[in-house]
């Protein structure tokens, strides 16, 4: 994988560079090692992005699912209003309402639902994915020192 030997670079940079005097600390060149990050950000694994896509992706499926519980409770009180004359079919639009209500909010868990299942399981991936190339980073450093 590139971003391994990105890193051995950024090893060897760090490693090979000039010791200060009677510490343990070096001086290295800003540009070489920004480069070098820069690189790595290129490189990291497209979960990442994926999981910043998911984020956005569910964000809007439960806008669009609060749009349409609104669009469906606004249509629902619009339909009380206009049969409000008559005490039967008042009855009637109360209990429309109300179902028009528990299928919008059932709808809305649903998708919601979905979309967190969605969002974990690839965060799940990348969280797995992050900690691998954090143990190797840390094992690294580990051999650095």
């Amino acid at each position: 994988m590139e971003i391994f030997t990105l890193l051995e670079s950024l090893e060897d940079l760090i490693e090979n560079s000039k010791k200060v005097p009677l510490s343990d600390k070096c001086i290295v060149g800003q540009e070489e090692i920004l480069d070098l990050i820069k690189e790595i950000r290129l490189k990291l694994p497209d979960e990442l992005k994926q999981a910043k896509w998911v984020k956005e992706e569910r964000d809007r499926i439960l806008a669009e699912a609060k749009k349409e519980a609104d669009d469906v409770v606004k249509e629902a009180e619009n339909r009380i209003i206009s049969m409000i004359d008559e005490h039967e079919i008042t009855k009637k639009a109360y209990d429309q309402k109300n179902q028009i209500m528990s299928a919008a909010n059932e709808n809305a868990r649903q998708i919601t639902g979905g979309a967190r299942e969605y969002a974990d399981g690839i965060l799940q991936s990348l969280s797995k994915s992050l900690e691998s190339v954090l143990k190797e980073i840390e094992q690294s450093r580990k051999e650095l020192k």
